[in-house]
């Protein structure tokens, strides 16, 4: 059973950055799509950035630039996704969650929630002014 438990979050300043991370535990095939989505208080869950097993990524317009996500992949049982969060606003606070999805890359739809099977818990950021 594919396992993800986040950690990193916290509260920062807006302008700051933060790091999170994701440990995946479980076996995957070489062929994965992890992901990172965000959802604040009254609004619906929203991608933020993906990756998949051979580094392709994929971003949310609006994250373009300060986000960065990266993958470390030690082998078919576990991996760290790491999302990079730069120059941050109070718009990013919001819990962040890592999901993952086997048999596939990260295609044009990987800001889709149904698209993946597997989700971590969350981890809450808060940004303050």
């Amino acid at each position: 059973q594919v396992q993800l438990v986040e950690s990193g979050g916290g509260s920062v300043q807006a302008g700051g950055s933060l790091r999170l991370s994701c440990v995946r535990s479980g076996y995957m095939r070489e062929s994965y799509c992890m992901g990172w989505f965000r959802q604040a208080p009254g609004k619906e869950r929203e991608g933020v950035a993906a990756i998949d097993s051979i580094g392709r990524t994929r971003y949310a317009d609006s994250m373009k630039g300060r986000f960065t996500i990266s993958n470390i992949s030690k082998d078919n049982f576990t991996n760290i996704v790491y999302l990079q969060m730069r120059s941050v606003n109070a718009e990013d606070s919001a819990m962040y969650y890592c999901a993952a999805v086997a048999y596939t890359w990260c295609a044009g739809d990987w800001d889709r929630e149904r698209n993946y099977r597997y989700w971590g818990q969350g981890t809450q950021v808060t940004v303050s002014s």
